[in-house]
């Protein structure tokens, strides 16, 4: 319960404790109040919320891999507009990878037209609810997601990679996604693909800050929501020696390296080629082989699977959440390397407080910001 009062009263409770003063992100303390925090001009046009549909534009795999194979009257295949996607309970729970139709941000109804099997679709399941919406934009371009997301797309060409993180976790985790896939609209997405910035992402440090600038769900358990603006585009980066930074970058990889081997021993695992027609300028650019004067090819794509069905049912119980409820050991001491080594790039000593790390970042993050302009409402996510 939060109460107010017209400013006359000179007592302050929070969380059954009288204080001084209460921040407005109910906190307590008037030296590290970090809602004073302002965005800085080096964290703009990186993270971004991630794709919201806006209608039912999943499909599943099965179905995807026969439109895939099915030709169309344009001469390009339905790959240009057939993606793989995760929702942040998919990253966390292993669910099934599931496919979604992307006709992009900006395509015309009467070219998209010719990619018939998922024209289709959005005709029979798209059409007949968007034209019923009172904002003209979703009514007008039915056939579109409905924040389709133009500026991640932009900051992401040219990585083969992005980081993603769940917009609402109890644990706050960051993977790796492959650039064929689509953002969901439940998880913030990070348009870089260096190991040094995945590695600070996932430090103590910016875990810190992140839980102090982020939304509360009810109790600590139900986790908090990750906001690009408040959780990111305040965080002020170490400036590392390159040495500083390598060890950062290994540190991360090693993390990764050891995650995913929990997530997909090779023991229970083999790689699986799906090939189906692609094209050089499609999403799928970078797996296509042997393309013909056209630009159309054969898409290879690799991915991991289950060995067998013993496998399988082996697999389903190595998800984040288990790993990261469980910490073995392992989980223990190499994110103590990685914290290790950001704070050695930040020049401070492992053994900060709480209060104290975020009172050097809030420190930071002002003196960052007085020495530049703060980015402007064009920054913001598209």
């Amino acid at each position: 319960m939060v109460g107010f009062d017209n400013g006359t009263e000179s007592e302050r409770i929070l969380d059954g404790k009288t204080c001084a003063v209460i921040n407005t992100n109910l906190t307590t303390g008037d030296q590290f109040d970090t809602t004073t925090a302002r965005r800085l001009i080096a964290n703009a046009g990186i993270c971004f919320l991630g794709v919201m549909k806006a209608g039912d534009f999943d499909i599943d795999e099965t179905l995807a891999r026969k439109w895939l194979e099915i030709p169309n009257l344009n001469g390009r295949p339905s790959s240009d507009v057939l993606r793989p996607r995760q929702t942040a309970r998919d990253i966390l729970q292993r669910a099934p990878i599931g496919w979604i139709v992307d006709f992009g941000c900006d395509s015309l109804a009467t070219e998209m037209a010719y990619y018939e099997e998922p024209w289709k679709h959005v005709e029979t399941h798209i059409k007949p609810v968007r034209l019923q919406n009172r904002r003209a934009r979703l009514a007008e371009r039915w056939w579109i997601h409905g924040e389709a997301r133009p500026g991640l797309r932009r900051a992401s060409a040219g990585h083969q990679r992005f980081i993603v993180t769940p917009e609402v976790s109890k644990h706050r985790i960051f993977v790796w996604l492959d650039d064929v896939y689509l953002a969901d609209h439940k998880t913030r997405a990070f348009a870089v693909s260096d190991d040094y910035t995945f590695g600070v992402l996932h430090s103590k440090i910016h875990e810190r800050w992140a839980l102090a600038q982020g939304s509360q769900l009810r109790d600590m358990e139900s986790g908090f929501s990750y906001t690009p603006t408040t959780c990111f585009e305040t965080f002020p980066f170490p400036e590392p020696t390159p040495i500083q930074r390598d060890a950062i970058a290994a540190a991360a990889k090693e993390l990764d390296r050891l995650r995913s081997n929990w997530l997909n021993p090779p023991e229970w695992t083999r790689t699986e080629v799906l090939e189906f027609p692609g094209s050089v300028d499609g999403p799928w650019r970078r797996y296509v082989a042997d393309p013909d004067a056209r630009g159309i090819g054969t898409v290879k794509y690799p991915r991991s699977v289950p060995r067998d069905a013993a496998s399988a049912a082996n697999l389903k119980k190595r998800t984040l959440t288990n790993l990261y409820n469980d910490r073995p050991t392992w989980l223990r001491d190499a994110p103590r390397r990685l914290d290790d080594a950001v704070f050695a790039a930040y020049g401070w000593p492992p053994s900060l407080s709480d209060d104290d790390l975020l009172a050097r970042l809030l420190d930071l993050n002002l003196s960052r910001a007085a020495a530049g302009t703060p980015p402007t409402a064009e920054d913001a996510d598209e």
